[in-house]
């Protein structure tokens, strides 16, 4: 297959590396139902990084002719018999829009649509945004079918997605650790005291090791050890004589002595305390009784006067009520009758 460098100004450049393959066409059919085939429109649209259905639907809106793209089969169809240098300079300015970059010219781009329903292609090679004229019939198909973005760009968000994760989850580990540690410092001595007690240690244990090697101790310590050897051959004994256990009989006995006094002087202030403590548990309660009788017996005085007054008031009233009851009833009933002298 005939290969063609991609975009007109630079077909005589031989070192060109991006390349196409040559259109071929085939004119089929007759009269009113005559059509040209491009065989190789789906290898050129793979050269190009474009859908096929692109340059398809460019001819169509170039030519005013219908034209039809099948996925399935890979056949792209235009009504009418057209040459192929015709078809070629068609794709030839389709290359110059929608393909390559405006600042370096290089093929490499990437279809971009934005939020504002605008069209630009992004350079892999410099990264300059070129922007598309949304004029063109071809823009509307374009947004309507937007290209499928690349797996591999997929892949690349993914793997950020996941790198951003992780850096999230590092960050939570390391701040736990440093809080654990916080904590460990807080409870535990730091370092720098555990060191310099380790270092006292050592010292001490050095100074010990140069004592102990100095002539001086060493001196001392053969005294020492001569000392003993002579204490090993002195012989002890007990004195088995009567007086001494005699001696020993009383030393026991006054140690016994003086503990059992001491007991006992103990569990006698013991019921002592015991002893007063009830007495004034009982005054206690002899004194709340006698209050409580004092004052049971000032109520029983109270309540005994009262009713006093009362019989003495009710009998008043019963006595006065009958007065003149009594005084009626002692009048005569008859007139008194004169005395008569006595014979």
């Amino acid at each position: 297959m005939a290969l063609q460098n991609i975009g007109a100004s630079n077909k005589d450049d031989a070192f060109y590396r991006y390349k196409m393959p040559r259109m071929l066409t085939k004119i089929e059919g007759r009269g009113n139902g005559i059509k040209t085939n491009i065989v190789n429109m789906v290898d050129i649209a793979k050269a190009l990084a474009r859908p096929a259905s692109y340059t398809t639907k460019y001819f169509r809106c170039e030519l005013g002719a219908q034209s039809k793209f099948d996925e399935k089969t890979g056949v792209s169809l235009v009504n009418g018999a057209h040459d192929t240098t015709k078809l070629a300079g068609l794709l030839e300015n389709f290359i110059r829009k929608y393909v390559q970059c405006k600042a370096c010219g290089n093929p490499e781009t990437e279809v971009l649509i934005t939020k504002n329903q605008m069209i630009s292609l992004k350079c892999a090679a410099c990264g300059f945004l070129s922007d598309v004229d949304m004029r063109d019939k071809l823009t509307t198909f374009i947004l309507k079918n937007p290209p499928q973005q690349k797996k591999g760009g997929q892949d690349k968000k993914a793997l950020r997605r996941a790198e951003k994760e992780r850096l999230k989850e590092g960050e939570a580990a390391d701040e736990e650790m440093k809080k654990l540690k916080d904590a460990k410092k807080k409870g535990a001595p730091s370092k720098e005291k555990v060191v310099g007690t380790k270092k006292k240690v050592a010292q001490s244990a050095s100074s010990e090791e140069e004592h102990a090697t100095s002539p001086t101790h060493c001196q001392d310590a053969d005294l020492a050890s001569a000392s003993d050897d002579g204490d090993d051959d002195v012989q002890w004994q007990t004195d088995t004589s009567a007086e001494a256990a005699k001696k020993r009989m009383q030393e026991q006995l006054s140690a016994a002595t003086a503990e059992m006094v001491m007991l006992a002087t103990e569990e006698t202030e013991k019921k002592k305390k015991q002893t007063q403590q009830k007495e004034a548990s009982a005054n206690n309660r002899n004194g709340t009784a006698k209050a409580q009788d004092s004052s049971n017996g000032n109520l029983q005085a109270e309540a005994k006067a009262t009713a006093y007054d009362k019989l003495v008031e009710e009998i008043k009233a019963t006595l006065l009520a009958m007065l003149p009851q009594i005084l009626s009833s002692s009048r005569p009933c008859c007139p008194p009758q004169p005395c008569l002298p006595r014979t």
